[in-house]
């Protein structure tokens, strides 16, 4: 059996007693107003809306005017903002090796590039067909570049004009720089551009030619 020490006990009352006693609970009554919540829900106010535009015919006249729309964007982009036609030669060479910033291993855990090793895309993707810069909507640039690379022999991507249209017209595939993604990469400023591989390195030309009499930027 264990002894507890009076004094022990003691202690404990003392302790107890200097402990302030807890509050009774007490009803304070009601205090103000109160009301039920009335906000409508949320989802319920959603689904009744698109019910009334289904009715209406609205939800019909909005998705037509979305197919309008994109339609309309995949015929004819937004055009590259900040190019001009090319009135004097620019060449200078764009050397695409990056620096592997960490670690590469496969699947299996087995070390394929170590971190600071210099790559070299071109070593083991090289550029096939030059890529070939022009404005869709200058007749010029269209008749150049059309003149100059045959179909499988070059890539025309266009900063502006409407891809699909040409390629029905002239039986040539058009790409287009959507957000102008690769004049900006390579650092083109006015077209025709064409980027071409020499050796490990990418040659970026802008190539000015005659304006037709009469014409203008």
């Amino acid at each position: 059996m264990t002894y507890i020490s009076p004094a022990l006990v003691l202690g404990a009352i003392v302790v107890l007693a200097a402990l302030p006693s807890p509050a009774p609970a007490r009803d304070y009554g009601r205090q103000g107003e109160v009301w039920s919540v009335a906000e409508t829900d949320l989802l319920a106010q959603i689904h009744g809306k698109l019910v009334q535009l289904e009715k209406t015919g609205e939800t019909a006249r909005l998705n037509a005017q979305l197919k309008r729309r994109t339609i309309a964007r995949v015929n004819r982009p937004i055009p590259v903002a900040g190019l001009t036609r090319a009135e004097a030669p620019r060449k200078w060479s764009f050397d695409p090796t990056i620096t592997v910033s960490e670690n590469v291993a496969d699947d299996k855990g087995r070390l394929i590039l170590a971190a600071g090793t210099r790559v070299n895309p071109l070593d083991t993707v090289p550029l096939r067909h030059p890529l070939v810069f022009i404005d869709g909507d200058d007749p010029e640039q269209l008749a150049w570049a059309t003149a100059r690379n045959k179909p499988a022999a070059a890539k025309i991507i266009l900063v502006k004009g409407a891809p699909l249209e040409l390629m029905k017209e002239r039986q040539h595939r058009f790409y287009f720089d959507q957000g102008g993604k690769l004049v900006s990469r390579f650092g083109i400023r006015a077209v025709p551009a064409v980027i071409e591989q020499q050796g490990r390195v990418l040659t970026v030309s802008e190539i000015p030619f005659p304006r037709a009499k009469g014409k203008s930027l």
